[in-house]
């Protein structure tokens, strides 16, 4: 198969791949409370769920961080293509330089 060629659901593909990361800021929250609950029941410490709570929000965070680079990475593919040259910006001689 050639790499030009789309996949028949590749639209369906890629909605399931933004899907995903809603469910992977879940997990990754639930993953941390878990594993809070789970320290804290084995040691007897009272701050060791909100450290697992903390890991599981830097998870979350991590995964939005990751899909941000990746969708930029698949804008600045598109920034040099020829059907899109006409929507860039370019600036006029009436507009200021500073914002009011």
């Amino acid at each position: 198969m050639s790499e030009e060629k789309k996949p028949k659901y590749g639209k369906i593909i890629e909605g399931a791949e933004q899907l995903s990361l809603g469910i992977s800021i879940v997990v990754a929250v639930l993953l941390g409370v878990g594993l809070g609950l789970l320290m804290r029941s084995w040691f007897d410490t009272p701050w060791l769920l909100w450290l697992g709570v903390f890991w599981g929000i830097g998870g979350a965070l991590l995964n939005i961080y990751k899909a941000y680079k990746k969708n930029v990475a698949s804008l600045d593919e598109l920034k040099d293509d020829v059907r899109y040259k006409k929507y860039q910006h370019t600036k006029d001689d009436d507009e200021d330089d500073d914002d009011k």
